[in-house]
């Protein structure tokens, strides 16, 4: 089997020959491309080549192309920093106040240069590729994460609290979500064999399950059913611990949960059974950074006797890998996969 047949495998529910990997690794593959984060979001055929590298150094199934949490925003009106070797971020909101969302004119991402760039390096890696390796086309931010951003976090908390503020809430969050349904569109229409996009500030780290399911999941659910109508597979990112809306991210009808390491992985497997496919989840900076070869192994270990018997599985970090993670950890996750 190859990558792309192995990840396959995984979704409808068979055994693959080995254990399907896809890698979180845009930073790290980039710094052992030699190039630095402007050079990579600034050019696709860096980005594709920083890739192909990696696919080529660690053998694994499915690229995660990745550049940054802030080019949907970007799209949008937020204004973007861009450090020289750190991925681009959010510097402020560009709605000061709620209400001004009614005038926001309809978004349209493909007029973003930046957006361009991540479809034009999926297209590449999907030349490149073909049908050997699986490459997930992340869309970036999932409604309620842009909705933060184009608010601010503290704000955007505030507005959810204030009752008579609901009409324009959901208001921001159609006006996301259309944003977000646009990227999914342009990403299948380059290749992407998998969508993708984070919802971290969805997490119950930051808001109550009640806020999750009031606020967060029927947008998700909707951008769901924006990637299936497009026959492509979606998979949902959302940081921290999610335990407590597992049931209620199966809910969306995503195919595949990425989750972070804090996420009770037995009450995962319990919980997916038949209904979707668990992406992850080793704790990126305390074990693949910062631990030992020996380490990342036996947590590696841990973690696939928990799935052990369950062919609906994709090992990955638990969330985005750091640059400076050792290259012999890297390879220790995935020799105790095989």
């Amino acid at each position: 089997m190859n990558g792309k047949q192995r990840i396959e495998a995984a979704l409808r529910g068979e055994a693959a020959d080995r254990i399907p990997v896809m890698l979180h690794n845009f930073l790290m593959a980039a710094r052992e491309a030699g190039i630095t984060q402007r050079q990579y979001r600034e050019d696709p055929a860096k980005i594709a080549a920083a890739f192909i590298q990696a696919v080529e150094t660690y053998d694994y199934d499915a690229i995660c192309v990745d550049i940054d949490t802030a080019t949907l925003a970007g799209a949008v009106g937020v204004p973007v920093d861009f450090p020289e070797d750190d991925p681009a971020r959010c510097e402020r909101g560009c709605l000061p106040e709620l209400a001004a969302v009614r005038d926001l004119p309809p978004p349209d991402v493909a007029a973003s240069p930046r957006v361009q760039v991540w479809l034009e390096a999926v297209r590449l890696l999907k030349a490149h590729f073909g049908d050997e390796i699986c490459v997930r086309g992340n869309c970036d931010q999932a409604p309620f994460s842009l909705a933060s951003m184009m608010r601010s976090p503290e704000e955007w908390l505030m507005d959810l609290m204030d009752e008579d503020s609901r009409a324009d809430v959901d208001l921001l969050l159609r006006h996301c979500t259309e944003a977000s349904g646009q990227f999914l569109r342009l990403m299948a229409a380059s290749g992407a064999d998998m969508l993708s996009n984070g919802d971290s500030p969805a997490s119950p780290d930051l808001i109550s399950p009640a806020m999750y399911r009031t606020f967060a999941q029927p947008w998700e659910r909707e951008i769901v059913a924006t990637a299936h109508a497009l026959g492509k597979p979606y998979l949902l990112h959302i940081c921290g611990n999610t335990t407590l809306i597992l049931d209620d991210m199966l809910a969306t009808g995503a195919d595949v949960l990425e989750l972070d390491y804090k996420t009770d992985v037995r009450a995962a497997c319990a919980a997916f059974k038949d209904r979707a496919v668990f992406c992850g989840n080793i704790d990126p900076s305390g074990v693949l950074a910062l631990g030992t070869p020996q380490l990342v192994a036996d947590k590696t270990r841990e973690l696939l006797a928990v799935f052990a018997g369950n062919p609906r599985f994709i090992l990955n970090a638990g969330c985005a890998i750091p640059p400076a993670t050792p290259s012999a950890n890297l390879r220790a996750m995935l020799d105790a996969a095989r």
